[in-house]
């Protein structure tokens, strides 16, 4: 697929996918990968801090370690969503890796959990606002029948970001056998960040928020920078989509209540898995006994191979992605595929549950780990991302997809918290059992909005 040729001018929405399409959804994924790889190193500098430190981190403070960034991503995508409709996109798109980066560097340099946590917050300011600008680039910039496709790819780029992130630390701890280079492990986050920064020197502001703020002309420019100076913006996309008076927030959601529900509580469901059960999956891998251990085996070893064990569950979920895309372009339900996702996420939650408390083989234990990841990323983790974008108008989207986000953000920051309190209190059952409920809990609602959402649409878009 290559640049059209230069004699015909062609529509953005109708034009063929070009490398220009492919080279701005991987800019604009680094985000998403960013923010998985962030997640799978704290669950891994959270056991290493433990080997060194007497006493042990308490299960509040692993809790709050461990969701602190998160807090941070949920307040950032507010706050960076409603700064982004108002401001323009560009300087946040290039602001926030910036930040991640400063934060990151701070962090590896300093051996202090209290500075580790207070960066791990300002990491996931600047990553809330990738979460809120990532999506609306690819959407306004791919080809409509490739749109939801594509936003989607992005998503499955947080897959990568797990499995990086876990390849390079159990690299890191094989190659020093050191409890104590937990620290050093932040510079992966940094490098990330770097790269993203690079990236995004040659990047340009939304043609469409260009638009609605009466700047067709460079709106026009910016289009042929990001897809060749054939490509031209549909007439008809010309007119400024606003929305009229700027509303507060609170009326924001009076206003788009269903859709608040449908993009943010099954976002937060999706959040305990990805994050509360991703942060702590070499801790929830050794309290279930599923990594090698032998009597006298050091501590930090034992990390290690929990880690690995992490590795092989973290290789499932991009194809998971993958078949999940498979549907999105057999142009499946959106909602469908999410309330199918979370069903049989509980599903394999409750097979793992039987298998640890029954003792069956521990291979039939991380193949239902395995499968819960394929469908948690199937469905939930990928439809939780590509359904914002897709029910809120242009002219609204920044602080629909934000609010959906830091919604999802939430979530995950009780899961990531209460995860260490549930394992102290009823071990590794009790986590199973309210992380299936919560499984289908997302089922649940989906089911009811999705269907109720894809209505009121449908007769707003006829009259």
């Amino acid at each position: 697929m290559t640049d059209v040729k230069n004699s015909a001018q062609v529509d953005m929405t109708v034009m063929p996918l070009t490398w220009r399409h492919y080279w701005i959804v991987f800019v604009a994924s680094l985000g998403q990968l960013i923010g998985t790889a962030v997640a799978t190193i704290v669950g891994v500098i959270i056991p290493l801090y433990n080997i060194m430190a007497r006493p042990e981190l308490s299960s509040f403070m692993q809790g709050l370690v461990g969701c602190i960034d998160l807090v941070g991503i949920a307040v950032g995508s507010v706050i960076f969503g409603r700064l982004s409709d108002r401001y323009g996109y560009l300087f946040f798109f290039r602001f926030c890796p910036a930040m991640v980066a400063v934060a990151a560097i701070i962090s590896a340099c300093v051996s202090n959990i209290a500075v580790l946590t207070v960066c791990l917050f300002f990491v996931g300011l600047g990553i809330g606002g990738e979460y809120s600008l990532d999506s609306d680039y690819i959407s306004e910039l791919m080809p409509a029948r490739w749109r939801s496709l594509m936003v989607g790819c992005a998503k499955a780029a947080s897959s990568l970001g797990n499995i990086l992130a876990a390849s390079l630390c159990l690299w890191i701890i094989m190659a020093t056998e050191r409890s104590d280079v937990w620290p050093r492990l932040m510079w992966i986050v940094a490098g990330i960040a770097i790269l993203m920064i690079l990236l995004r020197i040659r990047f340009w502001q939304s043609p469409q928020w260009l638009i609605n703020h009466g700047k067709v002309a460079e709106a026009e420019r910016d289009v042929k920078n990001f897809l060749g100076p054939n490509a031209e913006i549909n007439e008809a996309d010309k007119t400024p989509k606003v929305a009229g008076e700027k509303v507060s927030f609170f009326k924001f959601i009076a206003q788009n209540g269903k859709k608040v529900i449908l993009s943010g509580i099954p976002w937060a469901c999706e959040g305990l898995g990805v994050y509360g059960i991703g942060i702590f999956l070499p801790i929830l891998v050794m309290a279930l006994g599923l990594e090698h251990f032998y009597p006298g085996m050091p501590e930090v070893l034992h990390v290690a191979s929990s880690v690995k064990i992490t590795l092989w569950i973290s290789c499932i979920i991009l194809p998971g992605f993958v078949l999940g895309l498979v549907l999105i372009r057999r142009k499946c339900n959106l909602c469908a595929i999410q309330t199918w996702g979370f069903a049989l996420c509980a599903v394999a939650l409750v097979v793992l549950l039987l298998a640890y408390d029954s003792h069956w083989n521990k291979w039939i234990a991380i193949g239902a780990f395995m499968a819960f990841e394929l469908f948690l990323n199937m469905g939930p983790h990928l439809i939780t991302y590509v359904l914002p974008p897709h029910i809120y108008p242009v002219e609204t989207r920044g602080e629909g997809v934000g609010l959906a986000a830091s919604i999802g953000k939430l979530g995950a920051v009780l899961g990531v918290f209460f995860i260490p309190i549930l394992l102290e209190a009823g071990g590794a059952t009790l986590v199973l059992i309210v992380s299936a409920a919560v499984m289908a809990a997302g089922a649940l609602v989906t089911g009811i909005f999705g269907p109720i959402v894809e209505r009121e649409d449908a007769s707003y878009k006829s009259k």
